[in-house]
């Protein structure tokens, strides 16, 4: 090869070789500072490329700085990658078909079934709460005392919520209720939820946890539950008993009581032998600061919540026709569940609304407890509610 060659070939190289340099070297510096790598270290093999690069033959080299190009990509563009394909099993592993299995600590810290608490009564120990949503809960006993809008009938507390003046509810109070049951084995009692997914508390404790929603739909916790036992006490004191479980308030708590009125409805047309329709749920009380109430009661050594009872009334607009009725049945059984349980029951609450009263006589609204109140207390609670009702049916059954 004569002088004039290899120096037209060094001319040609020099672009070629600025090029190798920049495109070998440069993505190292710059992966090296994502990746804290050797930049010397890895530098210097693609330096050694080079240098191999330099003395290939022309065909080489060209292959090389297409591989070069390929690698680098056009402006604007990603280099071109294949992604990875990913390995399926045919089958899953035999571990994954198994169910999760508690381990021994775990077994420990899951809180009993229903079935397991009701049945052993043992207080439930709330798992640990991370300080930011921790908030005190409290005991109070709401059983009230005369004064103001609050009067006394019977054993039993009023609390006029109403433009009716309490001299007015009392002289609807003189007469007695003129409700009356049938041995005939026909339903006597429809329970129903209007706020079937209404849960409590798992756990007894003086700290609540301020994430609970306190809504479930798992009939076994929420106050279904407490329906339910309502509904067997009646049953083995041989009083006919129909318990709707539906949860109309769910998936939308709103028109709940449009939806509970349609299956009340329904009930009243099919068994006209119902007397008494009871729409149980559970109350929510919480004061300024995140303070957390529940109401309880000393009820035969036994922490109980306590029950209010939601009487409507008609302010000239409701067309209630029933509500001087209803009231008369709910002041009589207040004073029956006070009479038989001191402080069981927080004041009768009347007020202007419906709560669905205006479909039939012997229509209330029973609260049992309150979102703070365990699960296990508020069934104490229904079990003594239905006890005494079962009592009074007894004492007005022809």
């Amino acid at each position: 090869m004569n002088r004039e060659t290899k120096k037209a070939r060094r001319k040609n190289l020099k672009p070629t070789a600025i090029f190798l340099a920049l495109a070998l070297i440069l993505p190292v510096s710059i992966n090296a500072l994502r990746t804290n790598i050797d930049i010397l270290g890895a530098g210097g093999e693609r330096l050694a490329a080079f240098a191999a690069a330099v003395n290939m033959p022309g065909a080489g080299l060209s292959i090389l700085m297409d591989e070069v190009r390929a690698e680098l990509g056009g402006p604007g563009e990603a280099p071109p990658q294949t992604p990875p394909v990913p390995v399926i099993p045919a089958e899953p592993p035999a571990a994954e078909q198994q169910p999760y299995q508690l381990d021994a600590r775990e077994e420990e810290e899951r809180p009993p079934t229903f079935g397991q608490a009701v049945e052993s009564m043992r207080p439930l120990v709330r798992p640990r709460i991370p300080i930011q949503y921790q908030a005190q809960l409290m005991r109070e006993n709401f059983a009230g005392r005369e004064g103001g809008q609050v009067f006394r009938h019977g054993a039993g507390l009023i609390r006029n919520d109403t433009s009716l003046s309490n001299e007015y509810i009392q002289n609807v109070l003189q007469m007695p209720h003129s409700l009356t049951f049938s041995a005939d084995g026909a339903p006597q009692v429809l329970i129903y939820h209007t706020h079937a997914t209404e849960a409590f508390e798992r756990h007894d404790s003086d700290i609540y946890d301020i994430r609970n929603t306190h809504r479930s739909n798992d009939n076994n916790i929420n106050i279904v539950s407490v329906g339910a036992v309502m509904a067997q006490v009646l049953e083995d004191n041989g009083i006919s008993v129909i318990h709707n479980s539906t949860q109309h308030d769910f998936p939308s708590h709103n028109r709940a009581y449009e939806r509970s009125a349609a299956t009340v409805n329904h009930y009243l047309e099919q068994y006209p032998s119902i007397v008494l329709v009871l729409d149980v749920h559970r109350d929510a009380i919480e004061r300024e600061g995140r303070m957390i109430v529940k109401p309880v009661a000393e009820i035969n050594g036994e922490t109980t919540a306590q029950v209010m009872m939601l009487v409507g009334s008609d302010n000239g607009n409701l067309n209630m026709p029933n509500w001087r009725e209803n009231l008369r049945f709910a002041a009589a059984f207040q004073d029956a569940m006070e009479s038989a349980y001191p402080q069981l029951t927080r004041p009768a609450w009347l007020r202007h609304r419906r709560y669905n009263q205006h479909l039939s006589t012997g229509a209330v609204l029973i609260e049992i407890g309150s979102h703070a109140n365990t699960l296990e207390e508020a069934v104490l609670s229904g079990q003594l509610v239905a006890q005494v009702l079962a009592d009074f049916i007894l004492e007005h059954t022809a």
